[in-house]
């Protein structure tokens, strides 16, 4: 049984007349007569008691009728959902990243994609940077947002948006009273940082850290930036953190930019080679809202 048997009875359930019918489908009489003779031959039962004056429904035929027209109906909603799915205007979409990029500017953008397109759903998986990696290639998330990223031959990298790093330091520390720092000024000072095992861009900032002369004295490391900021407020040492943590207020803590030559914290954003059509609108919105001289 095909959908076109379907579509072709109801119209002559409808009718209650084979022309009428045909006239409506936009097709002769005779292979709509062999069609619905193919329909009941398949079901085994007549459909229809035909006379030379009136088309009418046998008890089969009016029982298979509110079951056609439903089936009709499901086979059109699939076709539209399909559709929209394909055209990217609903689905879902599964994003890798971590609390400290949501500080920044992900946030602004899930928000904005969400005002476009309210028909995908949007889910945020807070993990670390290799496991969002491993996570892309494993289809277990659609696209990730991360800093110094491994190199993944697989998946595709571009700039999600440019960020700057700075310094955190406790409101009486002696450094406050400097409105902009060179990293080379926090050289004698402990500093709370991202656990190196776990971060590239923890490895990054240390090696900024020895070209500006000095190794990082370290004395607790975290997994979040975000972490750091509770650290110095306890007055553990001083952070460099990506800008976007300076959003985070906190009594007795102060952000402070770093001078030229300042060390980056760009967000990559990386996704599969065979992305889905909602994950293009996503990068899309991405390289306008966030990126726009890229």
């Amino acid at each position: 049984m095909e959908l076109r048997h379907l579509r072709y009875f109801v119209a002559v359930a409808e009718e209650l007349s084979f022309t009428a019918a045909a006239g409506r489908l936009g097709i002769s009489q005779p292979p709509l007569s062999q069609q619905i003779k193919d329909l009941e031959d398949e079901l085994g039962t007549a459909l229809f008691e035909r006379t030379s004056r009136r088309v009418e429904l046998t008890a089969a035929g009016a029982g298979l009728l509110e079951q056609a027209r439903a089936i009709l109906i499901q086979a059109e909603q699939a076709a539209l959902q399909t559709r929209a799915i394909g055209s990217g205007q609903v689905g879902l979409i599964n994003i890798g990243t971590t609390g400290s990029v949501l500080l920044g500017s992900l946030a602004e953008l899930i928000a904005a994609f969400g005002e476009r397109h309210p028909g995908v759903v949007v889910r945020i998986h807070e993990m670390g940077p290799l496991e969002q990696q491993t996570a892309l290639l494993n289809h277990r998330i659609d696209i990730s947002f991360i800093r110094r990223p491994r190199h993944e031959p697989n998946l595709i990298t571009e700039l999600a948006w440019h960020e700057n790093v700075g310094v955190v330091l406790p409101e009486a520390h002696p450094l406050a009273r400097y409105r902009q720092l060179p990293l080379s000024a926090l050289k004698d000072q402990n500093l709370v940082f991202l656990r190196l095992s776990d971060s590239r861009f923890a490895r990054y900032l240390q090696d900024c850290c020895i070209e500006a002369g000095f190794m990082p004295r370290i004395s607790h490391e975290v997994v979040e930036s975000y972490s750091l900021t509770s650290l110095v407020a306890a007055g553990l040492g001083v952070a460099l953190v990506p800008e976007s943590v300076k959003r985070l207020s906190r009594p007795g803590v102060l952000y402070r930019p770093l001078k030229s030559p300042t060390p980056i914290a760009d967000v990559e954003m990386m996704y599969r080679p065979d992305r889905s059509e909602v994950v293009e609108r996503l990068v899309r919105l991405a390289r306008n809202v966030l990126n726009p001289v890229a």
